[in-house]
C-alpha cells in the first residue's frame, strides 16, 4: 500500500464525525462537522494518534491538553482524532487520569474514511499515524507533520508553527512569536 498524504495547499476533506466532548453521563458525544468548523472562522488543528489505551498516545493528549487554552488565544480549534470509536474514546477517558478533563472533543473515525482521505493509515494495522494538520479558515491545509507510531511529537512545535502560519509573514528558522519577521 502506498500512502498519498494530503499535502499543504489541498482543502482538508469534509466529514461529519462523531466526538466525545465529555464523561458525563448524557453528554458525551456530540456530532463534529468540517461545514461547522468552516463556519466558526477559525483555524483547525487536528491531531491523529494510532490507537486508545496505549504508552504514548496518552501523553501526547495530555500535552495537548496542558496547551489548550493556547490554541483558544490563537483563535484555533483543536480537536484530537484517531480511529477507534466514541465508546473507546469514552472508556479510555473514563479509565485514564489525565484524560479525564480534556478541554477538546475527541474525534471517532470508525470508518477510516477521514483518515483514509488524509492518507494517514498505517498499511499492516490501519490505525491513524500521528498527524497534525494546521488547516487555515477558509479549510486549507497549512501545514502537515507525520511521525512514526512510536514517536511522539511536540506540541510547542505544533504552537510555534500556528504563531506563524498566524503572521502571514515570512518568518525564519526557529522562529518564536514575539520575534522579528523578514521582510521580502
Amino acid at each position: 500500500m502506498k500512502n498519498v498524504i494530503l499535502s499543504v495547499g489541498s482543502e482538508f476533506p469534509e466529514f461529519k464525525k462523531t466526538a466525545v466532548v465529555s464523561i458525563e453521563k448524557g453528554k458525551e458525544f456530540y456530532e463534529l462537522s468540517s461545514d461547522e468548523l468552516k463556519a466558526s472562522g477559525k483555524w483547525m488543528v487536528m491531531f491523529w494518534w494510532p490507537k486508545d489505551f496505549t504508552f504514548v498516545c496518552p501523553t501526547e493528549i495530555a500535552e495537548f491538553n496542558k496547551h489548550a487554552q493556547d490554541f483558544v488565544d490563537r483563535d484555533a480549534i483543536l480537536i484530537g482524532a484517531s480511529t477507534d470509536s466514541e465508546f473507546v474514546h469514552a472508556a479510555w477517558r473514563r479509565d485514564h487520569e489525565d484524560l479525564r478533563d480534556l478541554k477538546f472533543p475527541m474525534l471517532a473515525d470508525t470508518s477510516k474514511s477521514l483518515a483514509d482521505e488524509l492518507g494517514i493509515l498505517e498499511a499492516n494495522e490501519k490505525v491513524a499515524y500521528r498527524a497534525t494538520y494546521i488547516v487555515d479558515p477558509q479549510g486549507i491545509v497549512r501545514w502537515v507533520s507525520l511521525y512514526d507510531l512510536s514517536v511522539g511529537r511536540s506540541v510547542k512545535e505544533v504552537l510555534r508553527v500556528l504563531d506563524a502560519l498566524q503572521t502571514d509573514e515570512l518568518c525564519p528558522c526557529n522562529w518564536n512569536k514575539g520575534e522579528a519577521t523578514l521582510t521580502a
